[in-house]
């Protein structure tokens, strides 16, 4: 007897029933190779996961997308791990996919690598952009847990070496999901609510790639980068790398050596501060005894250019004084010239200053005379007797 005809919608609907219901269909691990890798709009992503035979079409919704912690690849082999999932109308099935482990490398070492290269081939590794660490910082600021043991050793360590530094401890989430976050917000809170601080030391103690994995984060790679103050990324112990370590201005290998590193030791700096002082004594009193031997050097020069100089003033003098004394009238005097006087103590220029009866003075060299004109003559009129 022939079996009832069912529709499409009817067979793909049974098929559905008997495929989800199946357990091990519920709940498969799947291991391939990413193909025909899709981001849609709304987040979700699709792709085929294939063998050296065979492949199968996936789906993976952009919830899940969010907790992987690195980024899907064309050629990626992983273990995909979903229930399968028939589409009716279309006829297809798919497996919906909750959770992705890479095959090989684990998928944290994955994470890692592509966001090293994401941020080196961005330039936020590179050596221009980092900041100095101060030598001789008089704030430091404490970014890791308040219940840890590596903000204990910090501190210690700083009062020890040097006592007269100011420390703010600023406290945060280390560990757990919400830690990157919470790493981020402390560096960018510091540089705004105490912009004295002359460097910052970020990290914690040591722990297992997952525990540390929180300084491996962009966020938190990405604050250390735009952080104003210098960074020091002090992590784990002396083989743990973490992204904070490639981005930040300075690494400790571990909290110790990042305490040690913004603490130079007081007694150091006494011992240097003396002999920074012996030496500028020394320097001060050999330039003394330089300006000294400058100062006796150009003395003997001023005095040779001094007496030079009243050489020349006194020859100089003698010229004018000889000068001057050509052109005194009593030296004229002496060669038997006389000055003529008016009665009004004028000197005469010519014979047109006088009048027959006027009195006037003759003056010589060796004495005065009085006289009264008694006759006039001048020169033009000399010929013709002119009174």
């Amino acid at each position: 007897m022939a079996i009832k005809p069912i529709t499409v919608s009817q067979l793909n609907g049974y098929i559905k029933r008997i495929l989800q219901s199946d357990p091990l269909l519920g709940n498969v691990s799947v291991i391939g190779e990413i193909s025909n890798l899709k981001h849609h709009g709304s987040g979700h992503v699709y792709f085929t996961l294939k063998d050296e035979t065979s492949k199968i079409n996936c789906f993976l919704p952009s919830d899940q997308l969010k907790s992987l912690r690195y980024e899907l690849a064309e050629g990626l082999e992983i273990t995909a791990v979903g229930f399968l999932y028939i589409y009716e109308r279309g006829g297809s099935y798919s497996l919906n996919i909750k959770d992705i482990v890479v095959e090989g490398k684990g998928n944290l070492s994955i994470a890692f690598d592509q966001l090293k290269d994401k941020l080196q081939q961005e330039g936020l590794f590179d050596g221009k952009y980092k900041k100095p660490i101060p030598s001789y910082p008089k704030t430091v600021a404490i970014i890791t847990s308040e219940t840890g043991a590596a903000v204990r050793d910090i501190i210690q360590i700083i009062r020890q070496r040097n006592d007269i530094i100011s420390i703010i401890v600023y406290p945060c989430l280390v560990q757990g999901p919400d830690a990157a976050r919470d790493i981020a917000l402390a560096i960018d809170d510091v540089n705004r609510l105490f912009p004295e601080v002359d460097v910052i030391i970020a990290g914690r103690g040591g722990g297992s790639m997952e525990e540390l994995w929180a300084f491996n984060e962009e966020i938190v790679a990405r604050s250390i980068f735009l952080s104003t103050i210098p960074v020091i990324s002090a992590v784990g112990h002396e083989t743990d790398f973490t992204i904070a370590d490639f981005v930040s201005d300075r690494r400790a290998a571990t909290p110790t050596e990042g305490a040690q590193l913004v603490s130079p030791e007081k007694r150091v700096l006494l011992e240097t501060i003396n002999w920074k002082r012996q030496d500028l004594k020394r320097s001060l009193l050999h330039a003394v005894q330089y300006s000294e031997l400058q100062m006796e050097r150009h003395n003997v020069e001023l005095t040779h250019r001094m007496h030079d100089r009243i050489q020349i003033l006194h020859r100089k003098l003698d010229q004018f004084h000889n000068l001057l004394k050509s052109q005194s009238p009593y030296e004229i005097m002496g060669m038997g010239y006389g000055a003529i006087l008016t009665s009004e103590g004028k000197l005469a220029k010519g014979v047109e200053c006088f009048e027959r009866g006027d009195s006037l003075t003759v003056i010589f060299k060796d004495g005065k005379i009085n006289c009264i004109v008694e006759q006039i003559r001048r020169s033009d009129d000399e010929s013709q007797g002119s009174n």
